[in-house]
C-alpha cells in the first residue's frame, strides 16, 4: 500500500514476530545473553518475562534461528486457561507420533525420544510461549518432565510469558520449581533514545533509504504514546505511514502522529497522552 510511496521493500512495522527485524536494545541484548547462558548450562529452567508487546516472542524466534543442529527444538505457543494436561502438547511440539489419552504410554514415548536424541548427541529444548497461562498443575507436570534428566541432560525447558508467570512461580507451593530456574530475566520496554533507534532500524531493514522519514518530533510523540513498548510503536508507526500515504505526505511529522494517537485512543488501543496513561473512552 504505502511501501512504494515511501521507498520501502516491505512493511516496516508489522506486529507479527519477525526475527529479521529484531532490534537489540540494552535489555534485549541482556536477555539474549542470558538465554545463551541458560542453554550453555544445559540444565534447569530458563524463564523470560516481559509486559505485553515487549518483543519476547521475536527474541525467542531469533534464538531458535541461531541454534546449532545439536539442539532439537519443540515450541508450544497456543497455551490458554483451559490448557489441561501438558504432556500431549509437548509430544506434539516435537513432532512425536503417539496416541493421546494414555499418559503412561505418552511419558514412555517421550522418554524414549529423549534417549534417542541423547544417543545421537543431540539434546531437546522445549520452549513454552505465553507460559503465564499455565496453572500450577501444568507447571508441576513440566517439573516432573525435568526429572528425566536424572541420569543425563536430556531436556531443557524455557518458559516465556507475561509478568503473571513470575507471580505464579513465587507462590509458596512452587518452591521446588523455582529452585530449578537457572535463568530469570524480565524484559523491559525501550527508552526514548532506543525508540528512535528502533524506528530507524526497522525502516532500514525494510529497505528504506529516505533519511528522517519520521521527523524527530514525530518519533518523540510515538515514544510518549507507546511508552517504548515495541508492539505499540509498530501500531502507531504503521498507522502513521498509512495516514501519510493517504495525505501524500513525504515525511511523517508530529502532527500526523498526534492525529493517529487521537484516533487510536478513541478506539480500543490504550495509549499514553502526555504524562498520563489512559484507556479508551467508554460510552455512558
Amino acid at each position: 500500500m504505502y511501501e512504494s510511496f515511501y521507498g520501502l521493500e516491505k512493511r516496516a512495522f508489522s506486529i507479527l514476530p519477525d526475527p529479521e527485524f529484531l532490534y537489540f536494545s540494552r535489555h534485549h541484548r541482556s536477555a539474549y545473553g542470558m538465554l545463551q547462558y541458560g542453554l550453555l548450562q544445559q540444565g534447569g529452567f530458563v524463564v523470560i518475562t516481559g509486559e505485553i508487546g515487549t518483543g519476547k516472542t521475536t527474541l525467542v524466534r531469533y534464538l531458535m534461528g541461531h541454534l546449532n543442529s545439536q539442539v532439537t527444538t519443540g515450541l508450544v505457543h497456543n497455551t490458554h486457561r483451559g490448557f489441561g494436561a501438558i504432556l500431549e502438547w509437548v509430544v506434539s511440539a516435537f513432532g512425536i507420533e503417539a496416541e493421546a489419552g494414555d499418559r503412561v504410554a505418552l511419558y514412555r514415548t517421550f522418554s524414549s525420544f529423549l534417549q534417542n536424541e541423547n544417543r545421537s548427541r543431540r539434546r531437546a529444548l522445549l520452549i513454552v510461549d505465553e507460559a503465564q497461562n499455565l496453572n500450577a498443575d501444568a507447571l508441576e507436570e513440566l517439573r516432573t518432565l525435568s526429572n528425566l534428566n536424572a541420569s543425563a541432560q536430556l531436556l531443557q525447558i524455557m518458559l516465556v510469558g507475561q509478568p503473571g508467570l513470575r507471580d505464579t512461580l513465587r507462590q509458596p507451593d512452587m518452591v521446588q520449581f523455582a529452585q530449578r530456574v537457572v535463568v530469570d530475566y524480565h524484559l523491559k520496554a525501550l527508552t526514548q533514545e532506543e525508540t528512535t533507534t528502533y524506528i530507524v532500524h526497522r525502516l532500514r531493514v525494510a529497505g528504506g533509504k529516505q533519511p528522517q522519514l519520521f521527523q524527530h518530533r514525530a518519533m518523540e510523540r510515538v515514544y510518549q504514546a507507546s511508552k517504548g513498548v515495541p508492539r505499540l510503536i509498530n501500531v502507531l508507526c504503521e498507522s502513521a505511514l498509512v495516514y501519510g500515504y493517504a495525505s501524500q505526505k513525504r515525511s511523517i511529522d508530529a502532527d500526523l502522529v498526534e492525529e493517529v494517537v487521537r484516533d487510536r485512543w478513541q478506539g480500543v488501543l490504550p495509549l499514553a497522552t502526555g504524562d498520563r496513561t489512559v484507556s479508551p473512552r467508554v460510552a455512558p
